[in-house]
C-alpha cells in the first residue's frame, strides 16, 4: 500500500533533504505535492487528501501550528509529522499531545518511527490529538497529557504518574490508581514532554520516576529508590546526582 504524501516546507535545502529520504528509502510512500507556505499546503491537502503532511513549524507569515485553524477536528483524516530546528514550548506540547515531532536534520531512523506510530493510529486517534493539542497551544499551558492506548487517547495528569518503564520502543506507565498503561511510544519521548515538570527525573535507562513518590532513598548496592506502591527501582551511577539534586530542591 503507497501512502500520499505531502511536504510543507520554505526552506529549499531541507524540502531536498526529506524528499531524498522518503524516495530513497521508503517505497510506500508517495509524494504527491511539494508547498512553500502553508496557504498552498492547506490547498494541496484538500486537492490530494494525503495520508502524510510533513510540515514545518517555523515558516514566515504562517506557523506550520496555525494549521489547527484550517481544519475541523472531524475533518483529520491524515497525519501530521511536524519539523522544525527549534526546541521551545511548542514543541513540548507536541510531544505530549499525541502528535508527531521530528526535530531537523531529518534522519531516516526518526522517519520511519513515524511511519511505524502512523500505521498503529486510526483517525479517531488523529482527532482526539488535535482537538488536545489545540486546547493546549490556546490555553498556553499544560495540564493533562494525551497518551495513545489501543484505539483510545487518554488525557491523565503528570502528577498522577508514579514512574514510566521502557519497553524497547513502548513504555508502561504506572499510575497512582494502581492503573498500568502499556504505550507505543518511547521512554525519551515522555522524558523530553515532562522537562516542564521538575518532579520528574531519569534515574536509569528503563526508568523514569516522579520524585513526589519517592519513599526512600538506599545507597548499598549502586543505589535505588522505593516508591509509594513499594515497587523497587534502581539508579543508576551517572544518573544519581541528578536524582538528589533533584530531591534537594524538592525538600527546601
Amino acid at each position: 500500500m503507497n501512502y500520499k504524501t505531502i511536504i510543507i516546507e520554505d526552506e529549499k535545502r531541507a524540502q531536498i533533504l526529506l524528499q531524498n529520504i522518503l524516495e530513497n528509502h521508503f517505497s510506500t510512500i508517495e509524494i504527491v505535492a511539494i508547498a512553500d507556505d502553508l496557504p498552498s499546503g492547506v490547498k494541496a491537502i484538500r486537492k490530494y487528501k494525503p495520508d502524510f503532511v510533513f510540515l514545518d513549524i517555523e515558516m514566515p507569515n504562517f506557523s506550520g501550528l496555525e494549521i489547527l485553524d484550517f481544519f475541523d477536528e472531524n475533518q483529520v483524516d491524515f497525519s501530521i509529522i511536524f519539523t522544525t530546528a527549534y526546541n521551545h514550548y511548542a514543541i513540548e506540547a507536541l510531544k505530549i499531545s499525541a502528535i508527531d515531532y521530528l526535530l531537523k536534520p531529518l534522519n531516516k531512523e526518526d522517519i520511519k518511527e513515524a511511519i511505524l506510530r502512523f500505521e498503529r493510529k486510526n483517525v479517531n486517534q488523529n482527532q482526539a490529538s488535535f482537538s488536545s493539542l489545540k486546547s493546549i497551544i490556546h490555553d498556553k499551558k499544560i495540564n493533562k497529557i494525551a497518551v495513545p492506548e489501543g484505539n483510545q487517547l487518554h488525557f491523565i495528569r503528570p502528577e498522577t504518574i508514579i514512574y514510566i518503564k521502557a519497553d524497547n520502543s513502548y513504555s508502561e506507565i504506572y499510575l497512582d490508581n494502581g492503573k498500568k498503561m502499556t504505550v507505543s511510544r518511547s521512554i525519551k519521548n515522555f522524558e523530553d514532554g515532562l522537562k516542564q515538570n521538575n518532579s520528574f527525573c531519569r534515574i536509569h535507562k528503563s526508568y523514569l520516576i516522579n520524585t513526589l513518590f519517592v519513599e526512600s532513598y538506599n545507597k548499598s548496592n549502586g543505589g535505588w529508590v522505593t516508591l509509594s506502591n513499594q515497587i523497587e527501582l534502581p539508579i543508576s551511577s551517572e544518573k544519581t546526582t541528578d536524582f538528589l539534586n533533584m530531591i534537594d530542591k524538592i525538600s527546601r
